[in-house]
């Protein structure tokens, strides 16, 4: 299979008209510790799993001078990202671990926050601002069945951390011992995401960038699929990336549903999921439209990608909105626009189809 993405993706930065989207609905805010200071750190170490195999992420440590205010700073975040700041709750947290990621284009960094009086944990992410990263965490915010919790200024994004087995971990040691129904309720709930993704234009999913979320219901498991990196929203040139389909990391998934689904059920959930997401533009209609505004006035691609895309997509759908675009937000704001005005109609695409 050909390789989808060849070229590391550059960091874009917040237009002013973004910004004062960001503003206006309180993502933007002055963060007391900036992804430059975690960069200070005096060494590492690899952090290995229960497996001893590598993580790829580092665990982190900084001299005493820095780690006071480090932490100090990290335990603010903390209370500003899952409370309103008050401070009077620093005395009960501690910063357990802090670590980096050198894999992937976002090199994130890791912050484990423990309340001592629980022992219970969790973890948010330090990021480098990248604008299309924000517009692909609005999107999923308003989009999908998921909210989100971020905050960014000019140099740094802050994101909560979205609970779930990873998925290619999933794929590899848990999907083979599912029972026939929970294979055929993971297959409907890919085909799902899959849809989710091709029409919002979040590309990228290839396994390790979503989880898997299993969900106790009554006398059984029901499974959730959500994406976690929005690093590659409506970046790419090519319509298949925003189809996790097509990647193989997600083949034995692929595999799965062409055995445990009819064409005529993916029809149906394909439909589905369309008419979810046509009812969660029209109920958000007014927030998206001020988002589209700021994405037409953003850089988030380059031309050679944008002029690819659009005659791409023009292709499958004979819109030709889609191939009078000047820009990825007119890309989005033609694609949601199509869906909202043709779900109850359309015919999808193939899912099988390459």
């Amino acid at each position: 299979m050909k390789k989808l993405i060849s070229k590391k993706k550059p960091f874009y930065p917040i237009s002013n008209i973004l910004k004062q989207y960001l503003i206006e609905f309180n993502r933007w805010m002055e963060i007391p510790i900036s992804y430059d200071d975690l960069l200070r750190f005096q060494g590492s170490v690899v952090v290995y799993d229960e497996k001893d195999n590598d993580t790829l992420w580092s665990r982190v440590y900084y001299s005493d001078s820095d780690l006071k205010e480090i932490d100090y700073s990290l335990k603010q975040l903390y209370t500003i990202l899952h409370s309103d700041g008050n401070e009077s709750t620093l005395s009960y947290l501690n910063i357990d671990a802090i670590d980096y990621c050198t894999f992937g284009n976002s090199k994130p960094f890791r912050v484990k926050v423990r309340n001592i009086l629980n022992d219970n944990f969790t973890y948010f992410y330090i990021k480098k601002t990248d604008s299309s990263r924000v517009f692909g965490l609005e999107f999923e915010h308003m989009l999908s069945p998921y909210n989100l919790n971020f905050l960014v200024n000019d140099s740094t994004l802050i994101e909560e951390h979205v609970a779930g087995i990873p998925g290619d971990v999933f794929i590899k040691e848990m999907l083979p011992k599912c029972s026939e129904s929970e294979q055929s309720q993971i297959a409907k709930e890919y085909v799902k995401f899959n849809e989710r993704c091709m029409v919002r234009l979040l590309g990228d999913m290839r396994a390790y960038n979503y989880v898997i979320v299993p969900i106790h219901d009554f006398d059984q498991v029901i499974y959730r699929i959500r994406a976690i990196d929005f690093d590659q929203q409506s970046f790419e040139g090519r319509f298949s990336v925003y189809r996790p389909q097509f990647f193989k990391e997600n083949q034995p998934l692929i595999k799965m549903i062409q055995k445990k689904l009819t064409h005529d059920s993916i029809d149906q959930y394909k439909i589905e999921e369309r008419s979810i997401v046509a009812k969660r533009i029209i109920s958000n209609e007014e927030k998206i439209d001020q988002l589209l505004a700021s994405m037409k006035e953003s850089s988030i691609t380059i031309d050679e990608n944008l002029n690819k895309l659009k005659i791409e997509i023009y292709k499958f759908t004979n819109d030709k909105a889609f191939k009078e675009s000047k820009s990825m937000g007119d890309i989005m704001e033609a694609s949601l626009a199509f869906l909202k005005r043709n779900y109850k109609n359309i015919k999808p695409i193939s899912f099988l189809r390459n």
